[in-house]
């Protein structure tokens, strides 16, 4: 019997990849105001403003390594709670930032609670959730952030840097007041020996009808092995996942998803679009995307998504760098790898008619990201991991992901200096031919199966 407070939960915790969405979403409308500004102890120049938008991740990265240990001693529920103090705190020294390094502390906080966020939702929601929805609920974490990322777009059309920090500091408090009221989850509970809580949790999200009694026996089972030690990781039923999950994470981040977001802005200034638009037309093709991945994730699958994502982004990012080849025939005598200083040093009369493969090929490889190794990786580690090594190996998966978030964003100009534009774009190219491959040979699909089943299949 489907519950609908089980949709309540989900949705209390899926505040969490909002407010980490508008978090991700704010450098983007604030950097140019923050590079116009009169005051001087707040103006950033160049390598300020990318510091500004990369330092996130690096608090985010420590916040995958708190989350985990969280995520285990203090329960899911209570860290997802935890969580929006960082939040609301890093949002407060925003708003009073007196100087650039107050600006760089307030987005640490937001990012370290973006980390913890990233890590525990996904557990939650995969832990609360029926087999037969986990797919469609697990989806919505991503789902979420990039509403965010819009949200934070175009508020950023109307509001000023301060009052936009203030808006994105809602969310964070309405799930902090949400989860107030919702069940830790059963198999936590069930892991601390609380039986009785773990029927009234059960009782609440799958309605009274329900057999809570089977249910908890099943999770019994395979809650009842003792703590884990690290020498376990020799166990293929805990290393093999951990290394399926570490490596989604690192191929979800060498697509180059974040150095395409983060440059997104200057590609469309090159095709003469409106800069403005060209963000909110971005998040609104993730949103579109990725609500499609979320309703037919628990039909098709999981490895079929990645499929066809992971193609249409090898194709798209293979034809941006035909375009940057076409548009910039003698970029190797140009000592400047600024993105900026190559596009507009383009031969003139060649970008101008084929700018059109930019946009296409831009839109083409967000709604492919949006489609399948956006939401997927995320959702298959929260599934694969085993009751005992669920906080250690997320842990593990967040602080890849961020670290290599972090390397991709940054060192995005060097590549283009060494590899050239073109060289750039087809080097991701090739990594997502490989994430094709890494997919046929290794990840396993889990639609339809409890967690419980695919413990065992792992073991």
């Amino acid at each position: 019997v489907q519950n609908k407070k089980l949709y309540l939960a989900t949705f209390a915790a899926v505040l969490g990849p909002l407010s980490f969405g508008f978090v991700l979403g704010y450098s983007s409308p604030v950097i140019p105001e923050l590079r116009k500004i009169n005051d001087p102890k707040l103006r950033l120049d160049s390598n300020q403003a990318s510091w500004f938008g990369v330092v996130v991740t690096l608090g985010a990265a420590t916040g995958g390594i708190l989350g985990g240990y969280l995520v285990d001693k203090v329960g899911r529920k209570l860290s997802l709670m935890l969580c929006s103090i960082p939040y609301v705190f890093g949002y407060v020294v925003t708003i009073s930032a007196q100087n650039a390094w107050m600006l760089y502390f307030g987005r640490m906080l937001t990012g370290l609670a973006s980390g913890i966020t990233s890590l525990v939702v996904p557990v939650y929601i995969s832990e609360v959730s029926h087999p037969k929805v986990r797919g469609m609920l697990g989806s919505c974490v991503q789902l979420m952030v990039v509403t965010g990322i819009l949200g934070a777009y175009v508020a950023g059309i109307a509001l000023q840097w301060r009052w936009l920090a203030v808006l994105c500091s809602f969310p964070p408090c309405i799930m902090l007041l949400f989860m107030a009221f919702m069940p830790e989850t059963p198999r936590f509970l069930l892991n601390q020996n609380k039986r009785s809580e773990a029927i009234a949790s059960l009782r609440f999200l799958r309605g009274p009808r329900a057999d809570h009694e089977w249910e908890c026996e099943q999770i019994e089972a395979s809650v009842q092995e003792e703590g884990l030690t690290i020498f376990e990781f020799k166990n293929p039923s805990i290393y093999r996942p951990l290394l399926i999950g570490v490596a989604l994470m690192f191929f979800q981040q060498v697509t180059g998803i974040n150095a395409v977001m983060f440059y997104a802005e200057t590609i469309f200034e090159d095709a003469n679009f409106k800069v403005v638009m060209a963000s909110v037309v971005v998040g609104s093709i993730q949103v579109c995307f990725t609500a499609v991945a979320a309703l037919v994730i628990d039909k098709t699958g999981r490895k079929v998504l990645l499929y066809v994502s992971g193609i249409i982004m090898a194709l798209s990012t293979a034809l941006f760098g035909l375009y940057f080849k076409m548009v910039l025939p003698n970029q190797n005598n140009s000592s400047n790898p600024d993105v900026w200083f190559s596009l507009n040093s383009a031969s003139p009369g060649t970008e101008g008619s084929i700018s059109w493969l930019a946009v296409v090929s831009l839109g083409l490889f967000v709604a492919g990201f949006a489609l399948g190794w956006g939401p997927v990786p995320w959702l298959v580690i929260s599934e694969i991991f085993p009751l005992k090594a669920r906080g250690v190996s997320s842990g593990a998966c967040v602080l890849t992901n961020w670290v290599m978030a972090f390397l991709i964003t940054k060192e995005f100009n060097d590549f283009i200096g060494f590899l050239t534009s073109y060289g750039t774009f087809w080097l991701f190219s090739a990594f997502c031919c490989l994430n094709v491959t890494f997919t046929a040979l290794y990840v396993p699909e889990t639609k339809g199966q409890t967690l419980e089943q695919i413990e065992a299949y792992f073991r």
